[in-house]
């Protein structure tokens, strides 16, 4: 295992302190590449790795595995879990690594002289044997790897807003190409799409 102390010395710089979700982060970010054979991305993007929560944890993650979302190689899904995917590129295999869902208690038995949950969590997510705190299992990739890394210099204006869409993340609807907030899947509405819906509504 990679020197974890210098690991978690970075996941703090960057976050400008430590807590148990970025040890946590840490340790299964090392547990995810361990488990595909591989190295912490450099230089190279093999590995991609998605995260299921934001925050410390992917802090955390980052540090293990050097996959950052500015390279593309480390994606959010945000189900507010502390887990993560970790896929190799090249092969297509896929393994979700998480907490087991008593961690907490099994961190307070192993550090029964430290009555404070935090620090008890503190000291055992860094000394804890994989098998006793880790859940691992290969996935299958939905979508698939490709879809999710598409391929480079694709972009295409959206037949609705006219916004730039790049990297294939269009959606074919009734013969018009449209970017997801156009098509109604996207994470906010326009005060433009307000105001027209409550049109709609005053004349019905």
């Amino acid at each position: 295992m990679k020197d974890l102390s210098a690991l978690l010395e970075i996941s703090a710089r960057d976050h400008s302190h430590l807590c148990p979700r970025q040890i946590l982060g840490v340790r299964i970010g090392l547990r995810g590449i361990c488990s595909l054979q591989l190295e912490s991305n450099q230089g190279c993007k093999r590995l991609l790795v998605i995260t299921e929560t934001d925050g410390c944890f992917a802090d955390g993650l980052s540090a293990a595995t050097n996959c950052t979302v500015g390279h593309r190689t480390l994606r959010v899904e945000d189900y507010g879990k502390a887990a993560a995917t970790f896929v190799d590129t090249q092969t297509g295999k896929a393994v979700r690594v998480a907490p087991m869902l008593d961690i907490r208690e099994r961190a307070c038995a192993f550090v029964p002289d430290e009555p404070r949950h935090y620090l008890a969590q503190m000291q055992a997510y860094q000394a804890m044997p994989d098998e006793e705190m880790l859940t691992m299992e290969e996935v299958f990739l939905n979508p698939s790897v490709e879809q999710i890394i598409s391929h480079p210099g694709m972009r295409i204006n959206c037949g609705m807003c006219g916004e730039e869409v790049m990297n294939e993340r269009e959606i074919l609807r009734n013969g018009l190409i449209l970017c997801q907030s156009c098509a109604g899947d996207g994470y906010y509405r326009s005060n433009f799409e307000i105001c027209l819906t409550n049109q709609v509504r005053a004349h019905t």
